[in-house]
């Protein structure tokens, strides 16, 4: 039986033991991760997702792509840019393919955490983090620090 999943803006076509490279998921190797955005399976195609499906993975190896070079030149205006690239890919293996709602495998649902799309446009913002308190009191109880220009001018006067 095969399963087309979608993740990472992509969408693959995957069968038990399939080993393929997507797009940077969260986890290290050996992390086991589920897809639920399954479009179809064998010949059940859904609207948008198969409901209940879900595709259980695991990751293999956190790895990056080949060196993709961008170079531009104008001719005769003495402009050029190169810039090099390379995409943080994720080697996965597929464990199994689950329809109407079963659950994994006790050997394949060892961490089994559910995919986001993390390509999306609206990716959550890191919050700031608060200082602890510890910190804030003893950068209170140290004296300011002058700027450089004041700095010096006091050190020309005393001269």
């Amino acid at each position: 039986m095969f399963a087309v999943i979608k993740t990472g803006g992509k969408q693959y076509r995957v069968a038990a033991n399939d080993q393929f490279e997507i797009e940077r998921l969260p986890g290290e190797a050996g992390d086991s991760v589920s897809f639920t955005e399954v479009l179809m399976v064998g010949s059940t195609i859904g609207a948008p997702f198969v409901a209940g499906a879900t595709v259980v993975g695991e990751i293999v190896e956190q790895t990056r792509g080949p060196k993709v070079i961008s170079f531009k030149k104008r001719r005769r205006q003495n402009s050029k840019r190169s810039r090099g690239h390379r995409q943080d890919l994720t080697l996965i293996r597929i464990a199994e393919i689950l329809t109407d709602g079963k659950a994994p495998s006790a050997k394949a649902e060892k961490a089994a955490k559910p995919v986001a799309d993390t390509t999306s446009d609206a990716a959550p913002k890191k919050a700031a983090k608060a200082k602890p308190a510890a910190e804030t009191a003893s950068d209170e109880a140290a004296p300011a620090k002058k700027p450089r220009a004041a700095k010096k001018k006091a050190e020309g006067e005393e001269a």
